[in-house]
């Protein structure tokens, strides 16, 4: 690879690219990656023994770290929020709206956050999106443990908090290739996945444990303390980014640059469509579960946990396998992964019994991690670093749209069932999946 005189960076190029970088919309200039001591070259090869080889990489390793503990905590604070609201109000509505507090600040700051990661040093925006996150922490435990705390307070401390994710999350994804080079974002983006996985699958029971032993108080100034880890682990990541750009334009110019960017780039806006498909349509079973668990099952929460439990360790098995992989079939796989996702819809609502959706979690989690995991890589990929924030922060509102796609699921329930409502979901999924496989050649041929 050769040095880049202006930027530090140096051009990767890749002949079997969907997206040649001499078409690249907008005449911008190639991808650059960063080639220093402090980000290797990892193997290309596939197989189990390179599952973990980005964590060879010690800047990605402390990167790793401070997300495992950033998201931790943030499992645990799900728990115990909701646990907390639901004792002072004992209202289900105040606890939907405290919950739900996030979404609003994701899907109007995103972009905003993404220009920031254009245009500032990421690790940066990461260290000060996580300070955040610890002060309003702290903040939370001081009051209850002052027995001051309110709903009210909880409402706003969710707000802040989702301001922060819009901000910090695309910075996030944005400096994994700065930092492993563009040849191991799969591997690196499947362990960030399979470290969410694990901390989805178990943060809340521990969280559960310390709230029952210790209270709600005792289990924020744990999070407190994993925060401050994560402060502390990123401290210990170095690299050389590229030179800030659009620093002489406004920001309205900077994110219309980079939605025109998006417009102009067909695999780009495709990978983004499938991300909101996905979104709108496997997502929503996820808020729903309790209503198969009580209305289909007849039964309590302990199963609730265990179908959570079970999908959560399917998609820490497909995150491992997508980072033993290496570049094999990609865009196959990430299509295979939206059938897989359908499939598991439509079976859940063809075979009500419990122990048949207990299985069926574990395609659900499988295909849930294959197509998070490879839509996030093929993304970053495709895009060129200057817009890889913005790109990123239009993929993140989809966490803010969420709750759209479980509102019409919620009241489609109401009025023709789960059974029949999660089977629509499953056949729309399935449709979407095969449109794209039929005709989309280019994203068929992605390695």
């Amino acid at each position: 690879m050769n040095p880049d005189a202006e930027s530090g960076a140096s051009e990767a190029s890749d002949p079997a690219h969907p997206l040649p970088r001499s078409q690249s919309p907008l005449n911008a200039e190639p991808a650059r990656v960063i080639d220093s001591p402090q980000a290797p070259r990892l193997p290309r090869e596939s197989g189990i023994r390179y599952t973990f080889s980005s964590l060879n990489n010690r800047n990605f390793l402390f990167l790793w770290l401070g997300m495992v503990c950033l998201m931790a905590g943030i499992n645990m604070q799900m728990i115990a929020r909701g646990y907390l609201v639901y004792e002072i109000t004992e209202r289900p509505l105040l606890l939907g709206i405290v919950n739900a507090g996030s979404a609003l600040p994701i899907l109007g700051l995103s972009l905003f956050g993404g220009a920031f990661a254009d245009r500032m040093d990421r690790r940066r925006i990461i260290q000060g999106g996580q300070f955040i996150s610890l002060v309003l922490t702290l903040a939370v435990a001081v009051l209850i443990t002052m027995d001051a705390v309110t709903w009210q307070m909880l409402f706003v401390a969710s707000m802040l908090q989702g301001a922060m994710w819009a901000f910090m999350m695309p910075a996030r994804q944005a400096i994994v290739p700065q930092i492993v080079g563009e040849d191991n974002v799969t591997n690196a983006l499947a362990l960030n996945a399979a470290g969410m996985s694990a901390t989805t699958l178990l943060a809340p029971a521990v969280a559960g444990w310390i709230y029952a032993g210790i209270g709600p108080d005792g289990v924020y100034y744990i999070i407190a303390t994993l925060g401050l880890f994560a402060v502390l682990f990123t401290t210990l990541v170095r690299y050389e980014g590229v030179r800030p750009v659009g620093t002489k334009t406004n920001m309205r110019s900077d994110i219309a640059d980079g939605l025109r960017y998006i417009v102009k780039s067909p695999m780009v806006l495709l990978l983004l469509m499938m991300g909101l498909a996905t979104t709108m349509l496997a997502m929503p079973f996820r808020f729903l579960i309790p209503v198969f668990v009580v209305e289909l099952y007849d039964r309590g929460p302990e199963a609730l946990g265990l179908l959570v439990s079970v999908m959560g360790l399917g998609s820490l098995a497909g995150a491992l396998f997508i980072a033993s992989m290496g570049k094999w079939r990609r865009g196959v796989m990430l299509i295979a992964g939206s059938f897989m996702s359908g499939l598991g819809l439509v079976l859940v609502a063809a075979f009500p019994f419990y122990m048949a959706a207990v299985a069926i979690m574990l395609l659900l989690g499988l295909g849930d991690a294959t197509r998070r995991t490879l839509n996030q890589t093929l993304i970053m990929e495709v895009v060129e670093d200057r817009f890889r924030g913005r790109v990123m922060s239009v993929f993140m509102m989809n966490f803010g749209l969420m709750p759209l796609g479980v509102l019409p699921a919620g009241l489609a329930i109401e009025l023709y069932g789960g059974q029949a409502t999660v089977a629509f979901l499953g056949i729309t999924l399935i449709l979407v999946a095969l449109i794209v496989l039929v005709t989309q050649r280019n994203l068929r041929k992605f390695e």
